[in-house]
């Protein structure tokens, strides 16, 4: 695989891996979805680095789990979201086997690929699968969640939230409707799942921080 050289500024993040970065990832550059992007690349990198201090795992096996877990892009109304994580992984094994990966370092970032989506439902068995679910998860919460959050109810079209009824108090919660329903549905609840220590007291602060923003959201409703 041959790719024109990619800007400094976008392989540095993935110090010190930079080399396998310029190698992997334009597989991941031609989404249009703007909370898969690049930039949540990054962002993911950074956390499976700083759960990875504390818990271990080899990180040359996290930063290609990393960089290809998003590198098959479905939709989240589509009714083949559940499929994603395996066909990314499927293709992350056909492009680490053209790298001349040893089988089992590519076993393990398959599994980890694999293991991330939380629509998949695949149990993590791996120091470095664990490690990528919670550095994903993470991304879904704190203020990067509630950006993306809202950015993914726009993409879909979905309302900020029901004016009669905001908080479903008197109707069930309806996130494909109303965005802010999502926060209760399922972004409060992703902490529940975390499964690194490293990755639960990440997950519990982020919340805490969606939960002051829930307050601070609805006092200017």
């Amino acid at each position: 695989m041959h790719f024109p050289l990619l800007p400094q500024a976008l392989l540095r993040p993935f110090s010190p891996h930079q080399e396998l970065a310029q190698a992997l990832l334009p597989l991941t550059l031609d989404s249009d979805d703007g909370s898969h992007d690049v930039a949540h690349l990054h962002r993911v990198w950074k956390n499976a680095r700083q759960i990875s201090v504390q818990e271990g795992g080899d990180r040359r096996i996290l930063c290609a789990a990393v960089l290809l877990h998003d590198c098959v892009a479905v939709e989240k109304n589509s009714p083949q979201r559940h499929l994603a994580s395996r066909m990314a992984a499927e293709k992350a094994a056909l492009t680490l086997a053209q790298l001349d990966w040893e089988a089992h370092d590519i076993a393990k970032t398959v599994h980890a690929i694999e293991a991330h989506s939380f629509s998949a439902a695949i149990t993590p068995e791996t120091l470095e699968a664990k490690i990528i679910q919670d550095a994903d998860r993470l991304d879904a919460i704190g203020m990067i969640g509630v950006a993306r959050c809202f950015y993914i109810g726009g993409r879909m079209r979905s309302a900020l939230y029901d004016a009669a009824d905001p908080l479903a108090q008197q109707r069930q919660y309806d996130d494909k409707r109303f965005t802010l329903d999502h926060f209760e549905t399922k972004l409060f609840k992703l902490q529940e799942g975390f499964q690194t220590a490293a990755g639960r007291q990440m997950a519990q602060e982020r919340t805490e921080r969606m939960r002051r923003f829930l307050s601070e959201l609805l006092e200017e409703m």
